[in-house]
């Protein structure tokens, strides 16, 4: 079953943010778009390049209203200490939930049960909690921050514009579509 335009199940994390742990809920999402970025585990390989890339669009993502949330089945002391020791998630300015018990990374099907390890999920939240973008990667492949700023866009355009839909490579300001029976078959 797919998670799209479902709500996000209830769940209670604690985060590492600002040089603070706060807990967080899905009550917490509620009344702006989120975007939860999951990834395999703290001090690896391609998870700070990801991350760094997150930071440096950062204030892109807070100028659309959007939060973003590093995710991982590590702890929060484990992402604090993550923070103060790499020079890339040095730059991260968002939470980093930890999820030692693995109920967030179920509760979006991107556990890896025998690892206890999360898979690369990217999912994009509106205002109401509803899932909109659902992406998952294998962990070799890494993500681009700016691919996932067009998207929120995109989904951010649809949901202010009922009846219109983003094309493949849509950017802010382009021509959008209106389905409709006088388009079939003319695209």
């Amino acid at each position: 079953m797919s998670l799209i335009n479902t709500l996000v199940k209830p769940f209670k994390a604690t985060a590492f943010h600002a040089g603070k742990f706060v807990e967080l809920t899905e009550q917490s999402l509620k009344g702006k778009w989120s975007v939860f970025v999951f990834y395999p585990a703290d001090f690896t390989f391609v998870c700070p390049t990801e991350l760094e890339d997150l930071a440096e669009q950062y204030a892109q993502f807070k100028d659309l209203g959007v939060e973003v949330y590093g995710i991982s089945t590590d702890t929060h002391f484990a992402h604090k200490a993550w923070h103060d020791t790499s020079e890339a998630i040095k730059k991260v300015r968002y939470p980093l939930i930890g999820d030692p018990t693995g109920t967030l990374t179920r509760n979006f099907d991107v556990m890896i049960e025998e690892e206890g390890l999360a898979l690369r999920g990217t999912f994009v939240i509106d205002p109401e909690g509803r899932i909109k973008l659902c992406e998952i990667h294998d962990n070799g492949i890494g993500r681009d921050a700016t691919e996932l700023l067009r998207k929120v866009k995109a989904a951010q355009y649809v949901a202010a514009h009922p009846g219109q839909v983003c094309p493949a490579k849509w950017q802010e300001g382009a021509a959008t579509l209106t389905p409709s029976l006088d388009l079939v078959g003319k695209i």
